[in-house]
């Protein structure tokens, strides 16, 4: 799978998976007006949100090898006072230098490393926007254990989608975000930026150190060689060499 990670734009709208253009449980109140067309919602909803803000999605796109394109996974991202639903969980309300992670999803059947790679988009987007850190409401409990009064709360409304809103807790943990705020369904974890995205840069770094001293015990050893001296290991102890036979 060839896979790219774009910006979501207005003009990619239309080549969002259809569940996914529908789907408004974040962007309305649960107790708003009834709504007749959810993706028109939707996508006024994003319009005015890139007008006001900026960027607020990123799109997985898996590029096959006959030349075609589709969009195989989403993320969507806001300010928390732009996303009514926020205000509604039993961890609200988010971190004031906060921006929400309000959904993650990737298409039947791909690979994990979609919604990872989403994650990692929006926290690259992020930290050149200066924002400190990201927060998401996670759903703890079993998708086999879900009670009524759970499902109430993950219903979409209108749009009838048949996903469900929230991510898992434990993909949230491995992607390295901690709990703040404790749930026994609906637990608010955060990511600290410049720590998230540290892990990163730590693997850059350490193979840059080992690129730079490979080449200089490459060199090191290619100059002894050539004076006739034995070559000694890098930051080890030179054992001297007999003296030769004149």
């Amino acid at each position: 799978m060839a896979l790219t990670i774009v910006p979501l734009t207005l003009a990619g709208f239309d080549d969002l998976p259809r569940h996914v253009r529908r789907c408004v449980y974040w962007e309305v109140a649960p107790d708003g007006a009834t709504l007749t067309d959810t993706e028109f919602d939707k996508e006024a909803w994003l319009s005015m949100l890139m007008l006001q803000w900026g960027s607020c999605g990123q799109v997985a796109i898996d590029h096959a090898v006959d030349g075609s394109a589709r969009v195989v996974g989403v993320a969507f991202y806001a300010p928390p006072s732009s996303v009514p639903r926020a205000t509604h969980f039993p961890t609200a309300p988010v971190s004031p230098d906060a921006v929400l992670l309000t959904w993650v999803g990737a298409e039947p059947g791909m690979e994990p490393r979609v919604k990872e790679e989403l994650v990692s988009a929006v926290c690259t987007d992020l930290v050149r926007r200066g924002v400190r850190a990201v927060e998401a409401f996670a759903l703890l409990t079993p998708v086999g254990m879900l009670t009524e009064d759970v499902v109430a709360q993950l219903d979409c409304g209108p749009c009838g989608c048949k996903e469900l809103p929230l991510s898992d807790a434990d993909f949230l943990e491995g992607m390295g975000f901690e709990t703040v705020a404790p749930h026994h369904r609906f637990p608010r974890l955060r990511l600290e930026l410049s720590e998230g995205l540290g892990w990163k840069a730590g693997v850059e770094h350490a193979l840059e150190q080992l690129l730079a001293a490979s080449a200089a015990e490459a060199a090191l050893r290619t100059a002894l060689e050539d004076t006739g001296d034995a070559a000694a290991p890098v930051g080890g102890s030179t054992v001297p060499r007999p003296a030769r036979a004149s």
